[in-house]
């Protein structure tokens, strides 16, 4: 019998916080009630530092498409790709910006926790490894008889077994070294491990602002080498989406209207993030969100079938791929970690 995990009870804890019209509701959410006369305030929890590809969620600020959808939103910086999701799932936050993979094994490990995906963004995910061409990393084989550093807690790294096995690594010839977040691409610019683990347009540009040489750098996008795992998108607390569902739907159609005008003006969108980070270097932040929207946001089948929703083949799919990541305790339920009940028939149109 599985042993429980204290965590595993966040599922009851929520639900006992659930509204009803309660005082305790309305302080948590700030009159979410679509009656409410005020704009309803709806605190957003990121997935990482106010970068490129947080632009759009500052231009749906900035732009008007959330005040419009009459709410007013607060962005607040994470610390990674597994971060949101317990703030979403215990009701810190209503919404957050996490990766689904992570929000699969989270839901395994906490069965009943209310929380759910309810609108893909990276359709494409960043998962990399970023090596160095100087030191022999270019293709995937290239890392056996290297050393990897990979941060224990990084989204890329907790795909990497599906990666190695779908690209053909022999796992057993790769020396893994656990790094930090903050010391991951310094130890790779001096040369003490030959690659790392990462977002594709994290870890490559931080390098570039670290003096490694571009021509010197080399991302193997695990999603070109057979993964088919999606990467991040907007989760819900769905406990705050079933008292809230037209808050829910106007957040998702303002992202949608963000992330159209980052794409329509890159350099508003980083000129919106440097106005939230003073130490965001604008020009940098701008090549790292149009590296996201051509490799991870706007892909072919984004255009052809609009933003926001998954393809059920696919999906399932990943789930067998994520399955050689991490030992599923329970059933493997698609509809628990995705839901297109909160999106427009057709997705949200990108040109």
């Amino acid at each position: 019998m599985k042993t429980e995990n204290p965590v595993g009870r966040i599922g009851q804890f929520t639900k006992s916080l659930k509204l009803s019209g309660a005082a305790l509701g309305v302080a948590l959410f700030a009159g979410a009630s679509s009656i409410a006369s005020a704009a309803t305030e709806v605190p957003f929890a990121l997935d990482w530092k106010f970068e490129g590809p947080s632009a759009a969620f500052f231009a749906a600020i900035d732009n008007g498409h959330f005040e419009a959808a009459d709410l007013s939103v607060e962005v607040s910086a994470g610390q990674g790709s597994l971060a949101a999701i317990p703030k979403v799932a215990t009701g810190a936050f209503p919404l957050g910006f996490a990766d689904i993979n992570s929000l699969a094994q989270f839901l395994d490990s906490n069965p009943g926790a209310p929380v759910t995906a309810v609108m893909m963004v990276y359709d494409k995910p960043p998962f990399a490894v970023v090596g160095r061409k100087s030191q022999g990393v270019s293709a995937p084989t290239d890392l056996e008889g290297k050393v990897l550093g990979a941060p224990p807690p990084d989204g890329a790294w907790a795909q990497f077994p599906a990666f190695s096995a779908a690209a053909g690594i022999d796992m057993d010839k790769v020396t893994v070294e656990p790094v930090g977040f903050p010391t991951r691409e310094p130890m790779l610019a001096e040369g003490k491990v030959d690659a790392i683990t990462g977002f594709s347009f994290s870890s490559y540009l931080n390098l570039v602002r670290l003096g490694v040489p571009e021509d010197d750098i080399s991302v193997i996008l695990m999603a070109d080498h057979g993964l088919e795992l999606y990467g991040n998108a907007i989760i819900v607390n769905t406990d705050f989406a079933e008292a809230n569902p037209d808050v829910v739907k106007g957040f998702l159609a303002a992202v949608a209207a963000g992330w159209v005008d980052v794409m329509a003006d890159p350099e508003m969108g980083a000129k919106a993030v440097g106005a939230r980070n003073p130490a965001a270097d604008v020009a940098l932040e701008q090549r790292r969100l149009q590296l996201a929207i051509d490799s991870n946001v706007r892909t072919d089948y984004v255009l052809e079938n609009g933003m926001g929703g998954i393809d059920a083949d696919r999906m399932a799919a990943a789930l067998e791929q994520l399955a050689q990541n991490y030992e599923f305790q329970n059933d493997v339920d698609m509809s628990l970690y995705f839901t297109d009940a909160y999106l427009p028939e057709g997705n949200f149109p990108i040109q």
